[in-house]
């Protein structure tokens, strides 16, 4: 509880110095009651003012943490939205992505056979080239060969 603090002045030697005119203890003892209720009552107030400090602060506080939290919880939710877009997208492009290797690997079959076909036209273009200048050479040799016939044969 509270001290009091306690000075020697003229209330607390009076007994010893009382004389016949001095006054009389009681109205010594009355105020030091009333001023221990007073000092009681300012105590009082005090601590009730202290509380509701303290209340205040915890309800501050409180509305501070609940603000931050909401504050983070609307970044959290915003990061983990985005997030989820991120996914559905990653997954999009990977679908897409399968797709588009697909089709060029049916792409690179489809040149594959067009330069194998080609190779192979080539090569008969090559084989009937060939077969032709043979043809002259045989064609040549037997012209040559008629007409050494028909000089050399009688008329």
């Amino acid at each position: 509880m509270a001290r009091l603090k306690c000075s020697r002045g003229a209330g607390s030697s009076s007994r010893s110095r009382r004389g016949p005119g001095a006054p009389s203890p009681q109205p010594a003892a009355t105020m030091l009651s009333r001023r221990l209720k007073e000092h009681q009552a300012k105590q009082n107030e005090c601590e009730e003012l202290q509380e509701k400090r303290r209340r205040e602060a915890i309800a501050a506080a409180t509305c501070l943490t609940e603000a931050l939290v909401d504050h983070l919880s609307v970044g959290v939710a915003r990061a983990y939205m985005n997030q989820r877009k991120l996914d559905h997208e990653v997954k999009t492009l990977q679908v897409q992505a399968a797709q588009f290797a697909k089709q060029t690997g049916q792409w690179i079959g489809m040149v594959e056979n067009f330069n194998q076909t080609l190779k192979e036209t080539r090569d008969v273009e090559n084989w009937a080239r060939s077969i032709r200048l043979d043809m002259r050479t045989i064609a040549t040799a037997l012209e040559y060969v008629y007409e050494g016939q028909l000089r050399s044969a009688p008329f």
